[in-house]
């Protein structure tokens, strides 16, 4: 049986995870009302990454005998009114999550749990990839600036991404 209050700290983070589902949701509107397909593209497997993410630690706390708690998901605001500043807006937003995910370490650490230290080790390294990727496509945009069959070339190169169902813990 996990203990309650890392009981707890999952179930806040599953929370977070499931709102970064819907803030990615909500991104993904955005561009397709720009119609920016690569960017959409980009959003949706976001969005699908962040529900396996969700179901990663919703499937742990069930498999250890944690009880689930099913919180309301907060309305998403996205900030920005351009692909920079929206991708700007998913790396305070990524950074937000690590230090969310360090949080639940510490409790993990406190309460002497390495079966969740060790298994929350996948989703640090996981932010560091999410972080790295965001600054990746953040420069890119930076350096396009206002040049419009850059940011065409960016959406076209976005498309490419695909989804790859990851394999948690």
């Amino acid at each position: 049986m996990i203990n309650e209050t890392l009981q707890k700290a999952f179930n806040e983070q599953i929370n977070k995870e499931f709102y970064s589902e819907y803030l990615y949701l909500a991104m993904k509107i955005y561009f397709q009302e720009q119609n920016l397909q690569g960017f959409v593209n980009w959003f949706d497997v976001q969005v699908q990454e962040e529900h396996a993410h969700a179901m990663g630690m919703f499937n742990y706390l069930n498999e250890r005998g944690g009880s689930i708690k099913l919180e309301a998901i907060e309305k998403p605001v996205v900030e920005g009114d351009c692909p920079l500043t929206i991708f700007e807006h998913v790396l305070r937003h990524e950074e937000f999550v690590t230090s969310r995910i360090n949080a639940l370490m510490d409790v993990a650490e406190e309460v002497r749990d390495r079966a969740a230290l060790s298994f929350l080790d996948w989703y640090l390294k996981e932010q560091v990839e999410e972080e790295a990727s965001v600054s990746g496509v953040l420069a890119t945009l930076r350096l396009i600036g206002d040049d419009k069959k850059a940011l065409l070339m960016l959406d076209k190169d976005l498309a490419a991404r695909t989804f790859v169902q990851p394999v948690i813990g």
